[in-house]
């Protein structure tokens, strides 16, 4: 841990009781390292036997030398001052090599803070008295002991950098708006007294720093305000909101699932039949087709002509979440489908699958034990990846079904604009997509041996 710099400045931070008392024991320890002496007393002998005068000799020959072969002009100053350098530094590097030599010869090690500290862990009565000082930095190296919990928490270190990240562009773009919030909500007959009352009521009249801390900092404290417009609690209002696009968004992924894997599969292990063929030209037309089309035609269809499901949103009727959801997943099992075929046909042409049919595994075994398992990373990816674009952009469906979920929300707040609506709801979806992308990361462990070797080195 001490050799990856992030590590080692985390250590020292969490255990920093522990740290200060170490490195006072440090230095009481270094007063009687003997090595310093020892140096000194190195460099004094070759001094008094000539070394350094020998080697200055030697390289003010060779400047000599070197200025006559190319016919330059010999200027003793120079030569003098180049000489001098390289002795200091041959003269330095000699007596370190015979003082370490001569140090572990006598079988001494050097006193460092480092094997201060790595000795001090070794003893018992060290750990019982640190332990309540030093818990939390006790915990980091635990931690750091388990791969698969050194990657959480790496991944979500990361994650929350990018949410910070994601907060100050979209705040920075808000504040750059052309939009008004104060003339958007007041209306044209507003006066500039009330317009200069609203925006010193909601901190719109300080500078830009000052409102990206206050939205930063609302955010770490999850106090996200209230909004501009109805005077609502944001966070209680998202927590409201957000379940719907997530509930909806997720009973899509596993519709795209569970038809896109086995239509993919199908087409792989036909390839250029007629099913073939046929399963991707839907697959083509489901990426072709708008959100925003398609949902109103299943309203036409399914809900005014055969009055088969509600045209609109209803939480306590189940039906009414059936054409949202299959509107939300044409695209996502269209792009699965075509991913999951193209990555099928790239591993069953492999020779380790030829192989396995060479030893009379049946069709069925080479097909799901070593052809799908590794066809896998891409599929995860790319289902990843569009779950994320599926949470952030839902607004259209929902609009469409008369759905009050996070993605309407924003949409309709970003026209006045309404700041803290818009970065807490920004920052629900960005916790979600990264949570995500953890668990799509531990994925790849689960299923690839290779990479889970390669976290167990990392």
């Amino acid at each position: 841990m001490s050799l990856r710099p992030a590590y080692h400045l985390l250590l020292l931070v969490l255990g920093l009781p522990v740290t200060v008392f170490v490195f006072f024991f440090y230095l009481y320890q270094k007063k009687n390292d003997v090595y310093p002496l020892l140096l000194e007393e190195t460099r004094e002998t070759l001094l008094k036997t000539g070394y350094r005068e020998r080697l200055k000799q030697e390289f003010k020959d060779q400047l000599v030398q070197k200025q006559i072969f190319f016919n330059k002009r010999i200027v003793e100053s120079d030569i003098e001052q180049q000489a001098d350098q390289w002795a200091d530094e041959e003269f330095s590097k000699k007596a370190l090599e015979d003082a370490q030599a001569a140090f572990v010869g006598e079988g001494q090690s050097r006193v460092t803070f480092r094997e201060t500290f790595q000795s001090l862990l070794k003893r018992p009565d060290f750990l019982l008295l640190s332990f309540i000082p030093g818990i939390l930095m006790y915990g980091l190296i635990l931690l750091y002991n388990n791969f698969y919990l050194k990657y959480i928490f790496e991944r979500l270190a990361m994650s929350v950098l990018v949410i910070f990240g994601v907060v100050v562009l979209v705040f920075t773009i808000l504040y750059l708006s052309p939009f008004d919030p104060a003339a958007n909500l007041l209306g044209e007959s507003a006066t500039q007294q009330q317009i200069d009352n609203f925006n010193r009521l909601y901190g719109l009249d300080q500078s830009y720093f000052a409102q990206l801390w206050n939205a930063v900092q609302g955010i770490v404290t999850f106090d996200l305000g209230s909004s501009y417009e109805g005077n609502e609690d944001v966070a209680a209002t998202i927590a409201s909101k957000f379940p719907v696009t997530f509930i909806l968004t997720v009973f899509a992924l596993l519709l795209a699932i569970l038809i896109a894997i086995p239509v993919g599969i199908i087409s792989a292990t036909r390839p250029n039949s007629f099913l073939d063929y046929t399963l991707m030209f839907i697959a083509l037309i489901g990426l072709s087709i708008p959100n925003f089309w398609q949902g109103l035609i299943f309203i036409l269809g399914f809900s005014i002509n055969l009055e088969w499901l509600p045209a609109t949103y209803n939480p306590s009727n189940w039906l009414s979440m059936v054409m949202p959801v299959v509107v939300l997943g044409t695209a996502l099992t269209a792009s699965v489908a075509r991913m999951t075929r193209s990555s099928m046909l790239e591993v069953v042409n492999e020779d380790y699958i030829i192989t396995a049919k060479a030893k009379g595994l049946s069709e069925r075994r080479v097909l799901w034990k070593h052809a799908f398992g590794n066809a896998m990373i891409p599929i995860i990816t790319v289902i990843g990846l569009l779950f994320g674009g599926m949470l952030g952009g839902a607004a259209v469906t929902e609009k469409v079904f008369n759905i009050s979920g996070i993605g309407s929300y924003i949409v309709d707040k970003q026209f006045i604009p309404d700041i803290p609506s818009i970065l807490g709801g920004v920052v629900y979806i960005a916790i979600t997509i990264s949570v995500v992308n953890v668990i799509i990361d531990l994925l790849y462990a689960f299923i690839d041996p290779r990479i889970r070797s390669k976290m167990k080195k990392y």
